[in-house]
């Protein structure tokens, strides 16, 4: 089994995808380093399922009692089955936060976790990425004229990443990014460049290979903009564009690595389709989830849309609000993604709820979704008047996030489910008027290729961070399994 070494961990989307990859043991993390204590109980309990269905060949019973409810987190954790699996999460994951002042201590962990593979020159891998938000072509534009921005320790936190590969010179690394990384600058010069710089000679008679997943070639001879791995195209549900950079120690000279293989492209229906019809929440100030308060919101974005009086009035199936588990769900999607979000699934159905919204979003979103059935994506200022945000901004051509209301089209793969989902739904609108509601955590999930049976700890807003937050663990499954190639291993 070859060790993995997870910083930045997130939620463990890069994780959960090397250490599922192959019918046997390729891949297995020994620690993941990560700063945030939510993301860290995610982390702890995904390890400890991981752990049992590693040496019992199976998820516990008891698992499932605990994500269903009928069992708290402390039983859980002591229960017979499961309290070996739970001991070994805890030394697995740290909660860490990775700078320079901690330099010393974040050595000690990734000693100790690789103790008999440094002594033994056996090959690992380190995989990770530094937060993004420096980076982000949105989060340069909303903060370009923040006096700190160029002094955000955000820019420089890939060096806490290069101080590991230099400490213990890994055979490869993974590291990835947004794609904003190619344009941003520092100090008037480009944070890519000087990145792959590092990258390929983190110190003198240190050297890498800094390759491309999807690109074959030189590295020498690459453009940035070959890094980027447009997820759509190898079986994601989701149109994120991300920087992924793969580094090969030179002495090992394993030649071209194989690239990606495109698979076909999956829709959001396509990936999502199965989950039960839920409908939203409204808010408290709204009238409170009462259904006829719903059904006002309903009739009043209809209204907008000049249907047949006939039309106007079908009501919708009166709907759940959905709820943190499901029982008695039967899936019925197909396809190599089912087959991975299905593995291990159990019974019902986790996390599937949406969020409350007020009246006059919740009309927008009916709206919407009845033009997204016809290939429409109004813009806000082409929204009906009655349906028009009130801000004094809504009406330039030129308002910041015009398109901030979108319906994620059911036909197309999504738009980036990003961390931005956990402040609100408005960008990601389901596609079934009849719901008129935002993604639930589960739906958000699945396009982001997470397993149906992977639990989001905290709150339903830390949950949707997290999601936001992750690489889709079926893309980092084909990563792995481009690094099991080099490293001379097979599944």
């Amino acid at each position: 089994m070859i060790p993995v070494v997870d910083v930045f961990a997130g939620p463990g989307g890069l994780n959960e995808g090397f250490s599922s990859f192959g019918d046997r043991e390729v891949f297995g993390t020994v620690a993941s380093i990560e700063m945030d204590p939510v993301a860290c109980e995610t982390l702890r309990l995904r390890a400890a399922v991981r752990q049992a269905r590693r040496h019992e060949g199976k998820i516990p019973d008891v698992y499932f009692d605990f994500v269903a409810g009928r069992l708290p987190l402390f039983e859980l954790v002591s229960a017979p089955e499961f309290a070996s699996h739970w001991k070994h999460a805890l030394s697995e994951v740290h909660q860490h936060e990775l700078a320079e002042k901690t330099r010393a201590a974040s050595n000690d962990i990734i000693r100790a976790a690789l103790a008999e593979t440094l002594e033994s020159k056996a090959p690992w891998v380190l995989v990770g990425g530094p937060p993004c938000q420096a980076y982000s072509l949105a989060g340069r534009s909303r903060r370009k004229h923040d006096v700190a921005f160029k002094d955000d320790h955000k820019h420089t936190l890939y060096r806490e990443y290069l101080n590991i590969i230099r400490e213990f010179r890994p055979p490869v690394f993974v590291m990835e990014n947004v794609k904003g990384i190619l344009s941003s600058q520092h100090d008037g010069g480009g944070i890519f460049q000087s990145i792959w710089r590092d990258l390929t000679e983190p110190e003198p008679g240190l050297t890498y290979q800094v390759r491309s997943f999807v690109v074959e070639g030189d590295p020498d001879e690459l453009d940035p903009a070959d890094y980027i791995i447009r997820a759509e195209r190898y079986g994601v549900p989701q149109a994120r564009h991300r920087v992924i950079l793969l580094g090969v120690r030179s002495d090992l000279d394993p030649g071209q690595p194989s690239i990606l293989k495109v698979r076909p492209k999956v829709s959001v229906w396509d990936a999502i389709r199965d989950l039960p019809p839920i409908r939203s929440g409204v808010s408290t100030r709204s009238g409170g989830d009462a259904w006829e308060a719903w059904l006002t919101a309903y009739l009043e974005g209809r209204q907008e849309l000049n249907l047949e009086d006939s039309e106007l009035k079908k009501l919708p199936k009166e709907l759940d609000l959905g709820a943190a588990y499901l029982s008695g769900y039967r899936r019925q999607i197909t396809g190599d993604l089912a087959d991975w979000l299905r593995a291990d699934a159990g019974p019902g159905v986790l996390q599937h709820t949406s969020r409350r919204h007020m009246l006059k979003d919740l009309s927008r979103y009916v709206f919407l979704a009845e033009k997204g059935r016809l290939g429409e994506r109004p813009r806000v200022q082409e929204l009906p008047k009655r349906l028009q945000p009130q801000h004094a901004n809504a009406q330039r051509v030129d308002a910041p996030f015009a398109d901030r209301f979108r319906v994620q089209l059911k036909h197309n793969p999504s738009s980036t489910v990003t961390s931005h989902i956990a402040k609100d739904g408005h960008y990601y609108i389901h596609y079934d008027p009849k719901q008129m509601r935002s993604l639930s955590v589960r739906e958000a999930a699945r396009l982001q290729t997470f397993p149906d049976n992977y639990f989001f700890m905290g709150n339903r807003t830390q949950q949707y961070h997290q999601v936001g937050n992750a690489v889709p663990p079926y893309l980092a499954h084909q990563l792995a399994e481009v690094v099991s190639e080099i490293l001379g291993t097979s599944s």
